[in-house]
Order: C-alpha cells, then structure tokens, then sequence
C-alpha cells in the first residue's frame, strides 16, 4: 500500500504542547482569581468580574488574533477556540469578556478600522484595557437589523450627529467605545445607508440607563439614547454606508466564539449534573444507578460533544479562510440549543437541588435561554442555512 501523504488542510484533533500549556495556565489563572461561588455572587450584584481583564491580558489572551506589529500573536482560531472552550467550562463569565473585546470590538477594527485607529486602539486591546459594546438593536429592529433607524447627520464637514434609541446594548456603561451601528443614507431603506461609528459613553448626549432582565445579570445591558451625539469623521469604523456589510463580514467571529464558549458552559451543566446524580441516593442507590436518570446523562454528553465538534469544524474554517456563513450559523444554534437542553434535563435531575437560587445549575439555566436569540436568533440562522444549501 503506497503511503498517504498527510493534507494540511486536513482538520487535526490533536491539542498541542503549545496550546496544552496555555489551556493549563488559563485553568490556574481562572482557579485563583474566580470561583463557582464567586461567579453566583457576581450575578447577584449585577455585573462582570472586569477585575480578570489584567490577568487575562497578561496571559496573552486578547492579542490572540492579531498581528504581531500590534504586539498580538496571530494565533490560528482553532487554538482560540480551545481557550473559548475551557473559559467556558471553568468560567463563562471571562469567556464572554474575551468574546465581547475580540468579536464585536477588536476584528471590526482589525477588519475595517484605519490606521490610526488600528495603530492606537488594538494596542490598548491587547493590553485588556478596553472593552468594546454592540449598539446595534432598536426597538423595530432586532431580526431585521437592516430596519435600523437610529439616524447619523452630517453636522459639519468633518462631524456627525447622531440621533437615535438603542437597546440591550450589554456592556454601555463599562465600555471604553460602543460601535453603533446608524442610518446614514436617509434616501434607502434596508441593508443600504448603513455605518459604524466608535462612540465613548461619556460623550455628551449620550444617556445610559439600565435594563431588567431574567439572567446574565453579570452582565449589564442597558437602553441608550443618542440625543445630537457629535462625533468626528474619525470615528467611523469602516466604509460609509457600507455598515451592515462589515457587521455581517465579521459576525462568524463572534459566533464561533460564543459556540465554542456556550459548548464549554453546557459540558460544565453535564459535570454538575452527573456529579450530583453520583452522589444522591434514591431508592437505596445513586440517581445515575438508576436507567432513566443514566439514559438522560448519556442524551446530554451526547448533544455537547456534537456541539464541540461544529465549533471546532468552524474555528477550522476561520484558520483556513473558508467561506464559512452557513457553518458559523450551525454552530450557533446548535451550542445555543445544546445549552438549553443540557440545562433543562440538568435542573430536572437536580430537582430542589438545582431551584434553590445559591446553586450553579439554576443560573446557567437562565442565562442559557438568552443565546438562542441574541446575536441572530435561532430562526435566522435557520433561514441562513436553508438559504446556502437551497440556493
């Protein structure tokens, strides 16, 4: 038999020493600095342990994806999608800061910023000193994002004012700059007349006031008005009008980060769940002695290591620069749905054990139900699919 010659563009499951050693560190770094307990305690108060982002920068994490003259590492996504995963097994809560600095903020700029903007914010990135907030939802415009009204005149030469509501803007208050997304071209409708622009919350006319939600409490959203906001021409991000096109370019990011983040979280249900059912007896033996309880741990390990699979197929595909739309919806949804069937079968076997509003199980279960509709619901990634395989 004549031997094969190995394809490098071949998916390979193997986990380098490289990537074993920063995984490791992650893990300590996480261990020391937030527990199970302390992420319950976070929830309560209402907002992120942001106190992580030196530590995590200092681990190198932020400037994961880019290059080095920015003083990133340019590491392929695969090894970020590793990293995405255990944060969200260890602690979902540094996961989704990761996430939210490198998907919505970081690859816009790296994407689509100029070179001062590039030369003078990822540098601050790297360093975990900015934090980055989607400003992209309105009132009649969630799904349909191309039905943005929020509006961006030109004041000046040189100067816009926006003008304008944004909701579940997660984030606002603590961000260093909220990209929003306005309707520049007053003379189209839809996806056309769209642009981003980089706006400080401190920046006069903007007022942020909190919003009251079931879960991810630890992290703040917040209902922003934009009342004649100024700022500069250089305060676009990206093309003019060319907005919505830039956010759907980079929207695989941040999906691939919140599927390889939310299977990380759903394999942290299945422990607690399994742990549980080995410790409490019933009926003279332990829960998971008994089939029914057995039969449900197997369904739930069975749905995370699918949803795993899709995610490290997509972060393959990021690496590789595949064109990678449908996959990047796949992967969404199914993480998304595997957390809420995880979590869903995990509070039943918990039964009080998991009600009680001290116990991790319960938290999880709430926040999992937002994922399915936040950054593209379920349905439109559906339509995304059904659209790239039908034609």
């Amino acid at each position: 038999m004549k031997k094969v010659k190995k394809n490098k563009s071949l998916m390979d499951f193997s986990i380098s020493i490289e990537q074993e050693s920063i995984i490791e560190s992650v893990n300590k770094f996480l261990s020391k600095n937030i527990t199970p307990l302390e992420q319950i305690e976070y929830d309560k108060k209402g907002t992120a342990p942001y106190h992580l982002m030196e530590g995590m920068a200092e681990l190198g994490l932020f400037g994961m994806p880019f290059p080095e003259k920015y003083g990133g590492s340019n590491v392929g996504w695969d090894t970020i999608a590793l990293i995405q995963e255990h944060m969200g097994k260890k602690a979902y809560m540094a996961a989704s800061l990761l996430n939210r600095t490198i998907g919505f903020g970081g690859m816009s700029l790296l994407k689509f910023g100029n070179t001062d903007q590039k030369s003078q914010i990822i540098p601050e990135i790297i360093k975990g000193k900015i934090l980055f907030s989607l400003a992209l939802s309105e009132t009649g415009a969630g799904s349909d994002a191309a039905a943005i009204v929020t509006q961006a005149k030109r004041a000046s030469n040189d100067t816009w004012s926006i003008k304008g509501n944004k909701i579940w803007v997660s984030d606002a208050a603590e961000s260093k700059y909220m990209v929003v997304a306005c309707r520049t071209d007053m003379k189209t409708s839809g996806a056309s007349g769209i642009t981003l622009f980089l706006v400080k919350p401190s920046t006069p006319g903007v007022i942020i006031t909190p919003m009251r939600k079931i879960g991810t409490n630890w992290m703040p959203s917040y209902d922003v008005n934009f009342d004649e906001v100024i700022v500069s021409d250089k305060n676009m991000l990206g093309d003019e009008n060319g907005g919505f096109k830039h956010l759907m370019t980079i929207l695989h990011f941040a999906r691939a980060g919140m599927a390889a983040s939310v299977s990380g979280l759903a394999q942290r249900a299945v422990d607690i769940a399994l742990n549980h059912s080995k410790e409490r007896y019933q009926f003279g033996k332990p829960l998971a002695a008994h089939q029914v309880i057995s039969h449900r741990l197997a369904d739930m390990q069975m749905r995370v290591d699918q949803s795993k699979l899709m995610a490290w197929y997509l972060a393959w595909m990021i690496k590789e620069n595949k064109d990678c739309r449908r996959y990047a919806a796949e992967a969404k949804v199914i993480a998304t749905e595997t957390l809420n069937f995880v979590t869903d079968a995990g509070m039943q076997i918990l039964a009080g054990a998991g009600y009680d509003l001290d116990t991790e199980m319960q938290r999880i279960w709430k926040d999992g139900r937002l994922y399915t509709f936040g950054e593209g619901t379920n349905e439109i990634q559906r339509n995304i699919i059904a659209k790239e395989i039908i034609g």
